[in-house]
């Protein structure tokens, strides 16, 4: 999560000078005016941020959004000057924080901008849980996240206030589905016992009335890239082995020897595995990406329980 040292030096001068010889960046200028367009610059430090400010913003933003490839461990992400080029010049900035990804703090301090706003999800969110910062994934977070994105986009650009809260409409209305979906694998599923590889799935677990009985320390561990005590290895193996858990849920971003023995292990015994990701595929949205998610769990859950 941490930006590497290495390097890092050259990246803020680097970042620092181009920012410098930009002036600031400011609004994509058109016919000679910084303000004629009205297109406000955006920067998200992961992509289903981004996909959120542009269904709020619609024409008005341009957004580059940093994590987004679904392939790579975000745990292992390194800036570049690209990156602090585009920071540099944002007139908002959504990060996630809780530690997630610190490396987005170096980059603003490296480009210091008291207008440019920034907003902080995990500060944001309304339905945090303890230990995990993996907000995005409470459904019941993204009202209040895309709330103050809203504010922001309005503070930033007033003349198109009005389109911007009815996106803001329209976006939270887009989230019941997600919310149905939720509560219909709640009635039907409750108290099934799951498997997770880290705790990034909890935010939809816990609402869905599903048992985890994976050690939270197991899943903390996987989650922040360190090993997991050896007790905990132990009890999950067993706890797969032994099928007392229905389905896997496995991070397919966070893999390490340990997570693949275990979804090998779960292969082996027919149960179904479910993959989750932490960054949105692509060609999705925020609301497409959560629903495939919570249809392959409901599918696996059927496939397990026989119903």
């Amino acid at each position: 999560m941490s930006l590497h040292r290495r390097g890092y030096f050259w990246l803020v001068l680097s970042a620092a000078s181009i920012f410098l010889l930009s002036g600031c960046g400011g609004i994509t200028p058109g016919n000679g005016s910084t303000t004629s367009t009205r297109v406000i610059q955006v920067v998200a430090a992961e992509n289903f941020y981004g996909d959120v400010v542009k269904q709020l913003g619609g024409s008005h933003v341009a957004v580059t959004s940093i994590l987004s490839n679904p392939n790579v461990d975000p745990h292992e992400y390194e800036s570049n000057v690209q990156t602090a080029v585009a920071v540099s010049k944002a007139q908002l900035v959504v990060e996630n924080g809780a530690g997630y990804d610190t490396w987005m703090d170096k980059l603003l301090s490296a480009s210091p901008n008291d207008s440019r706003i920034v907003l902080v999800s995990a500060d944001i969110a309304d339905h945090k849980l303890p230990d995990n910062p993996h907000v995005w994934y409470g459904i019941e977070n993204m009202p209040a996240i895309a709330q103050a994105i809203t504010a922001a986009l309005k503070k930033l650009d007033a003349a198109d206030a009005s389109t911007f809260d009815k996106n803001l409409a329209t976006f939270k209305q887009s989230l019941v589905p997600l919310e149905q979906k939720i509560s219909a694998i709640n009635k039907q599923y409750r108290g099934t016992p799951v498997a997770l590889t880290e705790t990034i799935y909890l935010y939809q677990t816990l609402p869905a009335g599903l048992a985890v009985l994976t050690p939270f320390e197991f899943q903390k561990a996987n989650a922040e890239g360190t090993d997991p005590p050896a007790n905990t290895v132990v009890e999950t193996n067993n706890q797969v082995t032994g099928k007392e858990v229905k389905i896997l849920i496995y991070n397919i971003q966070t893999v390490t020897p340990i997570t693949t023995n275990l979804q090998n292990a779960a292969k082996n015994l027919n149960i179904p595995i479910v993959p989750v990701s932490e960054t949105m595929p692509p060609a999705k949205t925020y609301q497409t990406w959560m629903m495939d998610q919570l249809n392959t769990l409901q599918q696996a859950l059927a496939t397990a329980t026989g119903h």
